[in-house]
């Protein structure tokens, strides 16, 4: 198994370091790549959207055309997780403040979501969370989107105080928090659908 983790900005490494931990966990052979260029992502068999600054994330990868390859995957099925500015990335509609900023997203996940919903990052916060199909998890929430609504499609797998902060869409996974902080759960999860 081959999985990207889209390295142009944000928190790349930790999310490789989850990977390679769930892999080897799982017993599964392959390597992990952090992707800053076009033509590696087709290759790959999973994806992963870290965390970091939206706008820039988004930028990055449409000046580039991974954001093409990355579109073009998830019509092939392949699993795709966006984790923080990954899910705002992810998501087809967002809030005042990502039109502000013309981020510009990928459309692939049915659900609208609110950029740094949760405050600033002084506001920062790690809460434990029950996740379908998970368990129980350490939610680490810096700068926070959340999941202000969903399509029909797309499955809930976890809220923090009545709001949204993990969904599901057939092989997608989009996160408002890091789980690459807390352990390889979720990475397992995602790497077993």
């Amino acid at each position: 198994m081959k999985v990207a983790v889209v390295g142009v900005q944000g928190d790349v490494e930790e999310h490789i370091v989850a990977t390679e931990k769930s892999m080897k966990n799982l017993g599964i052979q392959g390597e992990v790549l952090a992707v800053r260029e076009p033509g590696i992502i087709p290759e790959c068999d999973a994806i992963i959207i870290p965390g970091g600054e939206s706008t820039t994330i988004s930028k990055l990868i449409s000046r580039d055309s991974i954001a093409e390859e990355i579109i073009e995957s998830a019509r092939e099925g392949k699993r795709i997780m966006g984790t923080c500015a990954g899910l705002i990335v992810l998501a087809k509609e967002g809030d005042e403040q990502v039109e502000r900023t013309k981020t510009k997203l990928l459309g692939l996940l049915d659900v609208k979501v609110k950029r740094n919903a949760f405050g600033r990052q002084r506001e920062s916060f790690q809460t434990k969370l029950q996740m379908k199909y998970v368990g129980e998890i350490d939610g680490v929430f810096i700068r926070a989107p959340l999941i202000e609504s969903v399509g029909k499609e797309v499955e809930i797998l976890a809220k923090f105080e009545d709001r949204i902060v993990a969904v599901k869409q057939g092989k997608i996974l989009g996160l408002a928090f890091h789980p690459e902080l807390s352990s390889t759960k979720v990475h397992e999860y995602f790497l077993s659908l």
